[in-house]
C-alpha cells in the first residue's frame, strides 16, 4: 500500500527517490542472489513445488491477522518485539554469506554477523528516524528478494504476484485492514514501510497523528510512505528471471523497468491523496515487463518450464 496527498512541485523529487528504492533493492538483490545460491540458502528444496505458494500465502495472511489481533487486544510493543526479532534474524543470515566473501574464518563471520544484526536492532529501538528505517528496509528487502527469487520457479512467482495483487486490492479498497496495519507499524516506527520526506526538516519521530485521522481531516502528509512489500514482491520476479533464465539479466532488467512504469502509473493515483493498493500496478508492470521482454528477446515466454 502506498499513500500521500495533493501534487506540488516539491513532491517530484521525493517521487524520484521513492523510485530509486526499486533500483537499489533489486540491484542489491541481484548481487546477493548468486552469493545466496552458492551458500545453499534456498528457502524451499523444490523451487517448482506448488505447496510453496500455499505456505507463503498462509504465512502472509497469518502474520497480518496476528498483528491486527495483537494491536487490538494486547500491547503493540509485542508486535515491535516480533518484527525486531525478524529483522535481527534476517539480517544475521544476510550478513553471513556477505562476510564469507571477505574472510574464511567461520568464528569471525559468526561474531561480526551477530554484532551487525544487533546494531541494526538497537538502532531501530533507540533512534527509529526515517533514514534508519529506510536503511534497514533496503537491507531486509534486498535479502528477502534474493532469498525468494532463488527459491521459487518463475511460474510460481507469477502465480504468487497475481494472488498478492488481488489480496492487496481487497485489503485496501474492500476490508481496509491494510490501512489499519499501516497505522500500527507507523506508530511503532518499524522497517516495513519505506519513507521519503517531502520537506527538508521532516522527522518520523515527531509523526504522531494516525493515517486514518489525517485522511479524515484532509491533512497533507509531509512524507511519502510505501510498504516494503510493494518493492519486495515484484522484485522476486526480477531475481527469479535472472536466476532461472540463461543469460537472464536483460529479462530481469526489463522486468524491473516494467515495475518502475507500474510505479509511475501508481503515483498518478497516489497523488490524488488516497491510500492506494500498490501491488496490482507494480506486480502487473513486472509481469508485463517479463512477458514482453521474453517475447522480444527469445520469441517466446521463457523460463516457465513447459
Amino acid at each position: 500500500m502506498a499513500e500521500t496527498s495533493t501534487p506540488t512541485k516539491h513532491e517530484l523529487l521525493p517521487i524520484v527517490f521513492m523510485g530509486c528504492f526499486f533500483i537499489l533493492i533489486n540491484g542489491f538483490a541481484l548481487i546477493l542472489s548468486h552469493i545466496f545460491a552458492g551458500a545453499g540458502m534456498e528457502v524451499f528444496e523444490e523451487a517448482d513445488n506448488p505447496v510453496n505458494l500455499l505456505w507463503l500465502f498462509l504465512t502472509i495472511l497469518g502474520m497480518t491477522i496476528l498483528i491486527l489481533i495483537i494491536a487490538k487486544f494486547w500491547k503493540k510493543r509485542l508486535i515491535q518485539l516480533i518484527i525486531l526479532f525478524a529483522v535481527g534474524y534476517t539480517s544475521f543470515y544476510i550478513f553471513i554469506p556477505l562476510l564469507s566473501l571477505v574472510t574464511s574464518d567461520d568464528l569471525l563471520i559468526l561474531l561480526v554477523s551477530i554484532l551487525l544484526a544487533v546494531c541494526l536492532v538497537v538502532l531501530l529501538v533507540k533512534y527509529p528516524e526515517w533514514y534508519v528505517i529506510d536503511l534497514c528496509g533496503i537491507i531486509i528487502g534486498a535479502g528477502a528478494v534474493a532469498l525468494f527469487g532463488i527459491s521459487l520457479s518463475i511460474l510460481l512467482v507469477l502465480l504468487l504476484l497475481i494472488g498478492l495483487a488481488v489480496y492487496d486490492a481487497i485489503s485496501v479498497y474492500k476490508t481496509k485492514h491494510m490501512i489499519d496495519l499501516a497505522d500500527t507499524v507507523m506508530d511503532l516506527k518499524l522497517p516495513v514501510l519505506l519513507v521519503v520526506p517531502k520537506i527538508r526538516h521532516y522527522s518520523l519521530l515527531k509523526e504522531t497523528k494516525r493515517l486514518k485521522e489525517q485522511l479524515k481531516d484532509g491533512e497533507e502528509r509531509e512524507a511519502f510512505f510505501m510498504g516494503l512489500g510493494d518493492v519486495v514482491m515484484p522484485g522476486i520476479l526480477v531475481t527469479a528471471a535472472y536466476i532461472n533464465i540463461q543469460n537472464g539479466l536483460p529479462v530481469a532488467l526489463c522486468t524491473l523497468l516494467g515495475t518502475l512504469i507500474g510505479f509511475l502509473v501508481l503515483m498518478t493515483f497516489v497523488l490524488k491523496g488516497k491510500p492506494q493498493a500498490g501491488l496490482p500496478l507494480l506486480c502487473g508492470g513486472a509481469i508485463l515487463g517479463y512477458v514482453l521482454s521474453s517475447i522480444v528477446l527469445y520469441g517466446t515466454v521463457v523460463g516457465l518450464g513447459f
